[in-house]
């Protein structure tokens, strides 16, 4: 459990319907109001937290907001984080274009009146063309082209919660969420306010909020293959330290882990012996059919067999094998070792012997 101690920002002006202004807007290339601006994000829960904390984040969960809140950097900036950022404008740019709807940029980092630990850092602020007022938050989001399907009938879950928490936050009944898709296709869609979500969400994340940053005590872990990849980062590997763990915590999970390695095993025969039949039906096709439909297909376009290619064309593989660079790991291994173990990834290993 955490001892850090947490207090929700003060606030200034009221800048919107149900919330005060926590942080004003700056530039984040700034190292001093980035600094300042990592804080304050640290002190509650923001907009790209929530879908984590429910589960409807396949990059983040509930640990890795823990970790973040109490000052463990444990998301490195990334190309795809930079991109995100520089091309945010040009997409509010082509949202207010295409949807006629005005966007302003928002004053900083809001914080609810009542609820001083809910803040939202809105991407703009949409306005109401007829008032000229402030009508709610608009999200945006750069996705990768085999995203596009997620984004026809209406926003993804994440993006969507997102948006309502922007509206939570600040009090709005409306809010709207777009994407660049592909680099070259524009979606859009409207979120109307939905009352009873707004509730469900300030309580849930209000008493994850105390109970997980204010009383510090860790959430459980996940099935996330992001947990997995960040309980691997999280700590520093001290070579043969031992955790002493209770024996009837060590029989369950032990347990657990069996019974689904053998329904693993079971599910992969079962799949194994439908894909065998699927397999029969095609024979000599590469291609099998149901009127103009396919049904599957079963090409020669899986992975390329060397040892077989090297035996059964002996020349052609001589004449094709090509000089590349490769690292001598057996080197770096004997020469650098400590190089080598900080580059190595940990491995989970549970011994068949019962305990």
């Amino acid at each position: 459990m955490s001892t850090t101690t947490l207090t929700p920002p003060a606030v200034g002006d009221l800048v919107a319907p149900t919330a005060r202004l926590a942080l004003p807007a700056g530039d984040l290339n700034d190292p001093t109001h980035r600094e300042r601006w990592e804080m304050v994000r640290r002190l509650g829960i923001g907009g790209s937290d929530v879908a984590a904390i429910v589960g409807l984040d396949k990059y983040r969960g509930p640990r890795h907001v823990y970790e973040e809140k109490h000052g463990r950097e444990i998301v490195r900036d990334n190309e795809a984080m930079e991109i995100g950022r520089e091309i945010e404008e040009f997409i509010l740019r082509l949202f207010s274009k295409r949807s006629g709807v005005p966007i302003v940029t928002p004053p900083g980092t809001l914080a609810h009146v009542d609820h001083a630990w809910a803040m939202v850092n809105i991407d703009g602020d949409a306005l109401d063309p007829e008032t000229g007022e402030v009508a709610g938050p608009v999200e945006v989001k750069n996705r990768s082209e085999y995203q596009l399907e997620e984004w026809e009938e209406g926003p993804p879950d994440a993006p969507a919660l997102q948006c309502h928490w922007g509206m939570a936050v600040g009090g709005y009944q409306r809010g709207y969420v777009a994407a660049l898709v592909g680099g070259n296709k524009l979606r859009w869609h409207v979120v109307e306010r939905d009352q009873e979500m707004v509730d469900h969400l300030l309580e849930f994340c209000g008493q994850w909020y105390q109970r997980h940053v204010v009383e510090g005590f860790p959430p459980p872990v996940d099935g996330l293959e992001a947990t997995k990849d960040l309980l691997g980062r999280l700590y520093d590997v001290k070579p043969e330290a031992i955790a002493e763990v209770d024996l009837r915590k060590a029989k369950e999970l032990r347990s657990q882990r069996a019974d689904l390695d053998a329904q693993l095993k079971e599910l992969a025969r079962q799949k194994t012996a439908v894909d065998n039949e699927m397999r029969d039906l095609a024979g000599h096709a590469e291609v099998v059919r149901v009127g103009a439909a396919t049904a599957w297909t079963w090409k020669q376009n899986g992975n390329f067999d060397e040892a077989a290619f090297r035996k059964e064309y002996p020349a052609l593989a001589a004449k094709c094998t090509k000089t590349v660079e490769a690292l001598d790991l057996a080197r770096i291994k004997k020469e650098h070792q400590a190089a080598y173990n900080a580059c190595r990834g940990r491995r989970l290993y549970v011994p068949k012997k019962e305990l």
